[in-house]
């Protein structure tokens, strides 16, 4: 057994078996992958990495293993996968996402990336742990995901905590213990116990107030589509690379890359980025000010591009120095959430009215944004509203439908 000092849970215990995986290059490898991305840009303490967040995970999860008195076997699987969850994650966690998707097909949660890795997968098996298991509790197709897959996970606990910590927002505060104190298996579901409620709602609400203040900062949400912008081109000049090596990059050896990359365009997105010379908002809005069901067809990255490509020609402006940003529509918090109390389950939203009030804040925190040059904006903003058909904003928008 090794024992690790963590700034969040304190002192972490990683059981003898563990050590050996927490050795694996494809671990260590998560040493210098930044858990929030170019969240550093706003909160310069954000340096954290998917290392420690992993080691995290791995210390609720045992802690909630133990919790629902799983077998020996059973707590072995949760906290080997635990501690590999994030080993998918390509250079800047979540920022390489939608490039990850668009150039390899796949996301950091595929399992492949597991049977893929010939160490981890020899390493398991040598521990009385079945890789095609652990790849079932991966991708949420086994009795335990929900330890790791749900809207109350403790992947989503311990990433709040550690979140709040290191950038300083005051408000990921989560009372995981009592939450997983009050957590049961009910027929074959993870469920909790009334008295865990005001804790489940406690985790909903930094959720919700995280969104806005650290996951989709516009700042961070330029960052990212800068990056997203320079990793496209830098494909784009060197057609036939093979995009699966640049996903196993660390955040240094991808930033290399892509400051020499063949594409000038490339370098000069990622150069503005070292040296914090940003894009600017031309536009930035809410769901009310466009038409939903059109734009939810607009969010792949190729066809933000095409937008982007349409609102530049309009002002003369080279295709990369407009950028369209429209992440994808929050989904409700808490829908397969189940609540146990003495005589039936239902679900947390028949005795939670706050889930409710919480859903409607996250869909209102929806923004669309489209970036430029500084010199630009004005002219760009203008162009865009033209091409998106964007809605004037009234003081009835704030109104209850």
């Amino acid at each position: 057994m090794k024992i690790i000092k963590d700034p969040v849970h304190g002192y972490i215990e990683v059981p003898s078996y563990a050590l050996s995986i927490l050795d694996a290059p494809a671990l260590q490898r998560l040493r210098y992958i930044r858990q929030l991305g170019f969240s550093y840009l706003v909160y310069p303490g954000a340096n954290h990495t998917r290392f420690e967040h992993s080691l995290g995970t791995m210390y609720l999860a045992d802690m909630m293993a133990r919790q629902l008195m799983l077998s020996p076997d059973e707590r072995q699987l949760i906290i080997c996968t635990a501690l590999i969850h994030d080993i998918g994650h390509g250079p800047y966690s979540h920022a390489i996402e939608p490039a990850m998707k668009e150039l390899c097909g796949r996301g950091h949660h595929n399992a492949q990336w597991l049977i893929e890795d010939a160490e981890l997968s020899s390493i398991l098996p040598e521990h009385g742990v079945s890789v095609e298991e652990t790849a079932a509790v991966l991708e949420g197709n086994h009795l335990l995901s929900g330890i790791l897959h749900g809207e109350l996970d403790v992947d989503r606990m311990d990433y709040l905590l550690r979140d709040a910590h290191y950038t300083g927002a005051p408000y990921g505060t989560v009372d995981a213990h009592r939450l997983i104190r009050n957590t049961v298996i009910n027929e074959d579901q993870i469920a909790i116990l009334e008295g865990g409620i005001n804790a489940a709602e406690s985790l909903l609400i930094a959720r919700t107030l995280m969104r806005p203040a650290v996951y989709f900062h516009h700042v961070s949400r330029i960052g990212e589509m800068m990056f997203s912008r320079a990793v496209y081109e830098h494909f784009q000049s060197m057609k036939g690379t093979d995009p699966m090596v640049f996903m196993r990059l660390d955040d240094a050896g991808c930033f290399q890359s892509l400051l020499h990359s063949p594409s000038e365009v490339a370098r000069i997105m990622v150069d503005g980025i070292y040296y914090r010379r940003m894009y600017k908002r031309a536009l930035y809005i809410g769901k009310d000010q466009v038409n939903t069901t059109v734009i939810a067809q607009e969010s792949t990255p190729a066809r933000k591009r095409e937008l982007a490509a349409r609102i530049a020609k309009t002002v003369g402006l080279e295709e990369y120095e407009v950028l369209v940003d429209i992440p994808e529509f929050p989904r409700a918090m808490s829908v397969h959430v189940k609540v146990k109390n003495r005589n039936r389950v239902i679900g947390l939203e028949e005795l939670s009215p706050l889930v409710t009030t919480l859903n409607e804040t996250r869909r209102g925190q929806w923004r669309l944004g489209v970036y430029t040059l500084p010199d630009h904006v004005q002219e760009v903003s203008a162009a865009a509203r033209e091409i998106l058909h964007v809605k004037s904003f009234t003081t009835q928008n704030r109104l209850p439908v």
